[in-house]
């Protein structure tokens, strides 16, 4: 072996090493993954609703989360836990008496296909929901926000129906 081979031989080695210690390290740095108490239920239209929107939304919007294995593995665990805090900001559907998303901003990015994120759906295959639970969903989802609308963010103009 010449002495080119065991320098890239060692240059490899202590590559490794040094990329398996910042991987270890990594997991020393914490991440938020609670769930806070359910402060005010979302008045479901009906159970199928519920259940539809339990499927493909209530990982990042609701206190109930369910954290998967993954989801405790830096760097994936950072980008889980901010998708969570953001969905959980925006629509929170276990705080339903705190400031929530427009009526119709949650249709509309159900409807776009914004929502569920596609990220999510690669590793949840059951949150990808046909064409007709989609509508199932959008459609319950509309009588219910009729019957229980969201608390209004401060400094949004007031809505005009």
């Amino acid at each position: 072996m010449s002495d080119q081979d065991k320098k890239f031989k060692r240059l490899f080695l202590f590559t490794g090493l040094g990329l398996v210690g910042i991987f270890i390290l990594i997991q020393l740095i914490p991440v938020s993954r609670e769930n806070p108490a359910v402060t005010q239920e979302f008045q479901w239209n009906s159970a199928e609703t519920e259940a539809l929107a339990r499927e493909a939304c209530f990982d990042c919007h609701s206190n109930e989360t369910v954290w998967p294995w993954y989801s405790y593995v830096a760097p994936v665990s950072w980008r889980i836990a901010g998708h969570v805090n953001d969905g959980r900001r925006r629509l929170n559907f276990s705080e339903w008496d705190q400031p929530n998303e427009d009526a119709d901003e949650i249709i509309k990015a159900i409807t776009s296909g914004e929502m569920p994120l596609r990220d999510y759906l690669l590793m949840h295959p059951e949150a990808r929901l046909t064409e007709e639970g989609t509508q199932a969903l959008v459609d319950g989802l509309e009588q219910t926000l009729a019957n229980d609308p969201p608390v209004e963010r401060q400094g949004r103009p007031p809505r005009r129906d």
